[in-house]
């Protein structure tokens, strides 16, 4: 028995789409008797809606009536840590939100489908109505880092299509991300053994974030698996600002705290702000701490000294969440018309690589990075 059958919940157009084994795109046309769909196909949608009892809500009738080409982009926009205006200009910066959204927007063009983009406050009480309507007016929802908690992005979920970045795992829903857990242990890894240091620190994103929380457990294991110390707790909480970055730094300085030999940082933003922060306090990266950063964005190659990160396909993460969005609401095909029941096949991890530059305490790059372009 279907699982949200056996649960007493009314079913939707996407399990209908699941038990059917088509996509929504291929239920939109059999409830709506247009596009001539192939009888095979109709004989499976139609033995799925009377296993299921569905009877088409409004949401499932907007979906029936056409597909209207447009694909939602939703993500929070976070006010940064006032630092006294030294990086007030960055504290709403969407340098990584930008280069996901570039992705989407390449793959989307392609398509011939067009975007609606949409940020959110962190703090909106209204948060779930508010992309519930932005849902309505899409075939299907990309969600950036934690728009929504896992029960709002399951409730969406039952009326559209949706593909999460850097969400936790589980649920209706797949989720695309790069693999921070297999790079922050070669980080720690390297700190630890290829420079010896023997006491570092995390400075975490948003608390709830998933990417950071992955960052920092592996991070941190890497390092004490390694014999090392590493500093966490809420005098290293930043959030990806480098507003955060220079008020962690200036606040242990204040206290009279002892700072590690090296700080990781959940992004390159942050460390923006710590090697500033250090700076300004006379402190040499990387001759007194050793700074490292995560994304790779452009500026981190400029840095003096250069910054020492991971590297993310940023741009290949949101084509790739669009290409997954894109076959969930048309192909026909039991494995892509709607989210598997298997984990692996929910979540497409994309692969990433430590960038060993001047902060960390390497020798300078000679040569600039090359950014990879969406072919």
């Amino acid at each position: 028995m279907d699982a949200r059958a056996s649960s007493g919940a009314a079913p939707t157009i996407y399990d209908v789409a699941r038990r059917a084994g088509v996509s929504i795109a291929s239920v939109s046309r059999v409830l709506n008797g247009r596009d001539n769909p192939r009888p095979a196909t109709r004989d499976r949608v139609l033995k799925a809606i009377s296993e299921l009892g569905f009877v088409p809500d409004g949401a499932a009738r907007a979906l029936s009536s056409r597909l209207k080409q447009v694909v939602g982009v939703v993500f929070r926009r976070v006010y940064g840590i006032d630092d006294g205006g030294i990086f007030e200009d960055e504290s709403e910066s969407l340098l990584f939100g930008d280069q996901i959204n570039r992705g989407i927007e390449i793959v989307a063009q392609r398509r011939g489908y067009d975007l609606l983009v949409s940020s959110v406050n962190i703090d909106e009480h209204t948060l779930p109505n508010r992309i519930m309507t932005i849902a309505g007016k899409c075939d299907g929802l990309i969600l950036h880092d934690q728009v929504l908690s896992p029960a709002g992005i399951a409730n969406i979920a039952r009326t559209v299509p949706v593909v999460t970045l850097a969400g936790a795992e589980g649920g209706n829903v797949v989720n695309v991300r790069g693999d921070s857990a297999t790079s922050m242990r070669e980080m720690a890894r390297h700190l630890v053994q290829d420079h010896g240091y023997r006491r570092l620190a995390y400075i975490a994103g948003h608390a709830d974030s998933p990417d950071n929380i992955v960052r920092g457990r592996n991070f941190t294991a890497e390092v004490q698996r390694l014999g090392g110390e590493c500093l966490t707790g809420p005098a290293w909480q930043g959030d990806y600002s480098a507003g955060g970055g220079v008020q962690i730094v200036r606040g242990l300085i204040a206290l009279g705290a002892t700072l590690p030999r090296a700080i990781a940082c959940a992004n390159d933003q942050t460390a923006l702000g710590v090697i500033y922060a250090l700076a300004e306090h006379g402190l040499d990266v990387p001759g007194d701490v050793a700074v490292t950063g995560f994304d790779d964005l452009p500026f981190a190659r400029h840095l003096r000294p250069q910054l020492t990160t991971v590297r993310q396909p940023i741009r290949e993460i949101g084509a790739k969440a669009f290409e997954v969005l894109h076959s969930m609401i048309t192909a026909d095909d039991p494995a892509l018309a709607a989210p598997p029941s298997d984990s692996a096949s929910r979540n497409f991890v994309l692969p990433t690589q430590l960038i060993r530059r001047e902060s960390c305490g390497c020798p300078p790059d000679p040569s600039p990075s090359v950014w990879r372009q969406i072919p």
